[in-house]
């Protein structure tokens, strides 16, 4: 029996119209949305085919309905579409791939190639600032899903000859694009090198989110704490990109990885630089300090009340003592119900429309931590304590380190519960010594704190003018280390 025709897989186009027409409505079996027309050009009969759902109907009728209907004899069609980009192909699966990009094909009789007419709908929304980093001075703007305007979004800030865009398609369900982005003559070439390697290696049916590509390329996926920054600003992408790091973006996502980086790059903000230096720093070491209390300060009241309360001030012994008399619970105890109370709300808040969530979080927090506090089931100390704790929690510039923060409360309060500060201190231990071990791309997670770079520290932990950033930070291993010269001669010294 002989085989069907839509079981072969050629490669060029069939001898009729008919052949490579019920080739292509086979190849998509039989989809709804497929659109044949009958059209007649310069006298030859033909089909033209595209998916009304991707294709653009406004576009084609202008092109086929308007130019081509009106086109003298004679002429080239690239010289009436104008506009409109336009090319011709003969192989028949590249066809079929194009068409679901939202491209139009014109096939005619007696031809054996087709022309493609570039005619997919776009539905792009404006470029506004990310509700999930606001700043108060400099751009705002951010990414939105579209990968080709976001690419616009950081060319028209580095307008640079050495930008550079590498594409990689990944997703063999989906065939989504993926773009590596980088300076051409800063970024570390062995980095760029293992990032491509590392992504062009995923093997996946779909590319949901740039978070499945983090998983995929990241060196140790089990840690909690995240090795690649996310951020939808252009701005933020640029001063990493100048520094000589990498970006990763990914279409139908307005969010961009930046590797590598390390642990106080997740606490840094555009705000940071567009403030006097004695600002900026105090407010950076306050998001840093703030990590340091989301994780601590719970331990360290469950430590003191079932342990240690001897250290108690002794003019709050009576206060707290009063707070925790007929409390049926243990401090952890009343620890977990609130921290789970808070997050339940906060989750609430998110998957909720912005008026209903607001007024969740503010009302329901209000009611349940009076309404608990009342019943006697928690004291009103804890109640203050883990309300500052997701109050410092929320002062933290990074989402992923933030929700990393709240999530190793858990094991460090319990072992404040189990052996007190002994237990704070030996659980601290671990997960400093693991921040030390970790690494993104070769550039350790603690630099340049551990290992120390003193140099590095001007714009780390601290921020120093900005005219003292001579020099790119040590540890990205920039092909350039030099990143402006001297800019102050002016002022003679004084400074």
């Amino acid at each position: 029996m002989k085989e069907p025709i839509y079981r072969k897989k050629p490669n060029n186009l069939f001898a009729t119209i008919e052949e490579n027409c019920n080739y292509i409505k086979n190849s998509l079996n039989e989809t709804g949305d497929l659109e044949i027309d009958d059209v007649t050009f310069q006298n030859k009969r033909g089909k033209l085919v595209y998916l009304h759902t991707v294709a653009d109907i406004e576009k084609i009728e202008k092109i086929f309905f308007q130019y081509l209907k009106e086109k003298p004899q004679g002429k080239k069609i690239s010289e009436q579409t104008e506009g409109v980009s336009i090319h011709k192909i003969n192989n028949l699966q590249k066809i079929i791939e194009l068409l679901v990009e939202g491209m139009s094909i014109l096939l005619l009789e007696n031809q054996h190639e087709a022309y493609v007419f570039d005619t997919p709908i776009e539905m792009n929304r404006s470029p506004d600032e990310p509700d999930t980093e606001k700043t108060v001075r400099g751009s705002h703007m951010g990414f939105i899903e579209d990968l080709n305007t976001n690419l616009y979004l950081l060319r028209n800030r580095i307008e640079n000859i050495s930008f550079k865009v590498k594409y990689i398609t990944l997703g063999t369900e989906t065939n989504q694009q993926v773009a590596i982005v980088y300076l051409e003559h800063l970024a570390n070439k062995e980095i760029v090198e293992e990032i491509e390697k590392r992504v062009a290696d995923i093997s996946v049916d779909m590319v949901y989110a740039p978070g499945y590509l983090e998983e995929f390329i990241e060196e140790r996926p089990w840690s909690p704490f995240p090795q690649n920054l996310y951020t939808e600003r252009p701005d933020r992408v640029e001063a990493h990109l100048l520094e000589g790091r990498v970006a990763i973006l990914c279409e139908g996502s307005a969010d961009a990885i930046v590797l590598p980086v390390t642990f106080f790059a997740f606490f840094q903000s555009p705000d940071d630089y567009n403030s006097r230096t004695y600002t900026s720093t105090a407010f950076r070491l306050l998001r840093l300090f703030s990590f340091i209390g989301t994780l601590l300060l719970p331990p360290l009241y469950i430590s003191l009340v079932g342990f240690h309360f001897e250290i108690i001030p002794y003019e709050m012994v009576t206060l707290v003592k009063a707070s925790i008399t007929g409390i049926p619970f243990l401090p952890f105890f009343e620890a977990m119900f609130m921290a789970i109370t808070v997050e339940l709300i906060r989750e609430a808040g998110i998957r909720l429309p912005s008026p209903i969530g607001e007024t969740i979080g503010i009302v329901g927090g209000l009611i349940i931590g009076d309404a608990v506090v009342s019943a006697g089931l928690v004291s009103n100390v804890m109640v203050i304590v883990i309300a500052l704790t997701a109050i410092m929690s929320f002062t933290i510039s990074s989402y992923e380190m933030g929700n990393t923060v709240r999530m190793l409360n858990l094991p460090i309060m319990i072992a404040a519960a189990l052996f007190g500060f002994v237990g704070i201190v030996v659980s601290s231990l671990f997960i400093i010594v693991h921040m030390c071990k970790l690494e993104s791309f070769g550039v350790p997670y603690l630099s340049p704190l551990a290992p120390l770079h003193i140099k590095d520290l001007k714009d780390s932990i601290i921020r120093v003018p900005v005219f003292m950033h001579k020099k790119r930070p040590e540890e990205i291993r920039a092909q350039e280390q030099i990143r402006q010269g001297e800019s102050r001669e002016w002022s003679d010294g004084k400074q």
